[in-house]
């Protein structure tokens, strides 16, 4: 048996968007339609670069997710900035091992689902917008927390934080959901950070510093 599966089937497109991408795409576009009506050539291959960025933001590419038990993937592209057990923490009772991934603006965006599970609840926090690469950001910023529990019991947290440029936290997933590892449950527009929060017994993958892609890499296993 492969190691990896397919989350999805494969796109049929060779560059496949994240839908939430399409206004903004298709506002750049008239934009920059409009400037070249208007001779504005200047402004016309600044709209076109910025076109084929936020295409380049939103694009949302095909991952092959870890199949084996016990595997827990990353929930987001990006670079490890926090990897160690915490005591104290409102997003998980008791000791528990916490995993910060900051993402760039050049990181793919979508979030993916770190574990099989049943979705218990999604919390909604306003706050504020401190850069996401500051430890505050997990407690002051704006985010949203999916907590799972999965088939045999365990506990994990995912947090969506915006940051200093991302306004828009998006998730798709509700309580009460039955949820697949490496599943698209959502994204953040424009550079922000996923805290995940797991069982204090998993096994580490990763250390600060660490590239990370969402639905592949392996975060750590749990016990």
């Amino acid at each position: 048996m492969s190691s990896f599966s397919w989350f999805d089937p494969p796109n049929h497109t060779a560059f496949p968007v994240e839908s939430a991408g399409y206004p903004f795409i298709f506002a750049a576009t008239l934009a920059t339609v409009v400037f070249a009506l208007l001779d504005l050539t200047t402004l016309a291959l600044i709209g076109l670069v910025v076109t084929f960025f936020i295409c380049y933001f939103f694009r949302d590419p095909d991952r092959v997710i870890p199949n084996y038990t016990g595997a827990l993937v990353s929930p987001a592209d990006g670079k490890v900035v926090f990897a160690d057990q915490v005591d104290n923490s409102r997003f998980y009772e008791g000791p528990c091992i916490k995993i910060s991934i900051f993402m760039s603006i050049f990181n793919v965006h979508v979030n993916r689902i770190p574990h099989e599970g049943l979705v218990k609840a999604v919390n909604y926090y306003p706050g504020k917008f401190f850069s996401a690469n500051l430890s505050k950001a997990s407690k002051h910023n704006e985010h949203n927390a999916i907590f799972l529990e999965t088939e045999e019991g365990k506990n994990i947290c995912t947090v969506q934080i915006a940051g200093l440029i991302a306004r828009r936290i998006i998730c798709k997933v509700q309580e009460g959901d039955n949820v697949a590892r490496g599943g698209r449950f959502g994204l953040i527009c424009f550079g922000s950070r996923l805290d995940v929060y797991m069982p204090p017994d998993t096994t580490l993958n990763v250390t600060v510093g660490n590239r990370v892609k969402a639905g592949t890499s392996v975060l750590g296993d749990l016990i």
